[in-house]
């Protein structure tokens, strides 16, 4: 079976994206920090091969909205909790810390 080209290649650019995350507040360094973890997330493929979807930034921020609430990089890791649940293996992808958040 011949591999699939697309699998971990994302279908967004990290500033596009940390611009979009803009409406869930945080900091611009919060933001480009997750939008840098969906970009490895979509390199390592594994969203890919486990949903058999692409992602995107329309795709993420749907994800993120059903959080309900909290920052950008709170979203990200509920989402992220989420998935691992699902389909293990996304811890690698949880935003621990970026520039300005005190940890």
């Amino acid at each position: 079976m011949a591999e699939d080209p697309t699998v971990g290649e994302a279908d967004f650019d990290q500033p596009t994206l940390a611009e979009a995350l803009a409406r869930f507040g945080g900091t611009p360094q919060e933001r480009r920090t997750v939008a840098r973890q969906a970009v490895d997330l979509a390199d390592a493929g594994e969203y890919r091969r486990d949903s058999g979807r692409t992602l995107t930034v329309s795709l993420i921020l749907d994800e993120l909205d059903d959080a309900g609430e909290g920052s950008p990089a709170e979203r990200w890791n509920w989402w992220m909790g989420v998935l691992s649940f699902a389909y293990g293996g996304y811890e690698q992808f949880v935003v621990r810390r970026y520039p300005g958040s005190g940890t």
